[in-house]
């Protein structure tokens, strides 16, 4: 494990994601459990959300997208 994408209790974790995903909201509860501050945006309301996720997916409407400082994880597998 990369220890450097785990920061317990560190700062803030975008979470750009769908409301009814089950694994978006499996992520923002697991990061909130580490007690992280998670900045959610939904891409289905959100059009610039939308757009950051189709940029750092490569087009792919994938979800979630996690950005943690430099790092950027595409779906969530149930772990960090």
């Amino acid at each position: 494990m990369n220890t450097n994408r785990r920061q317990e209790g560190g700062g803030a974790v975008t979470i750009l994601g769908r409301d009814g995903c089950p694994f978006t909201r499996a992520a923002r509860a697991a990061f909130a459990e580490q007690g992280r501050r998670v900045e959610y945006f939904s891409v289905r309301t959100n059009p610039e959300a939308k757009k950051r996720l189709l940029d750092l997916t490569g087009g792919a409407a994938r979800v979630p997208v996690i950005i943690d400082g430099d790092t950027v994880e595409v779906g969530w597998q149930g772990k960090w």
